[in-house]
């Protein structure tokens, strides 16, 4: 248990004195949170619930797509 709490007191007492730190992890989670929260509901849909109503259906659509573009296939 002493290598893990000297390695946890010293991240403790690191976020505990930063300063700038902090504020750079605040704008850090808050650009996440919009990429995923906000992006995701209004620009990325759900491509195949909304075309296939099984995941049988959904999987060989994404099997199919997957090999139909291998590198080197020729056909």
């Amino acid at each position: 248990m002493g290598t893990i709490g000297k390695i946890y007191r010293f991240y403790r007492d690191g976020f505990r004195e930063m300063t700038t730190g902090r504020t750079l992890w605040v704008i850090i989670l808050v650009k996440l949170f919009i990429m995923f929260a906000i992006l995701k509901v209004f620009f990325f849909p759900d491509f195949l619930s909304s075309r296939f109503g099984s995941d049988a259906e959904k999987s060989d659509y994404v099997s199919g797509q997957l090999v139909k573009n291998l590198p080197g296939d020729e056909t």
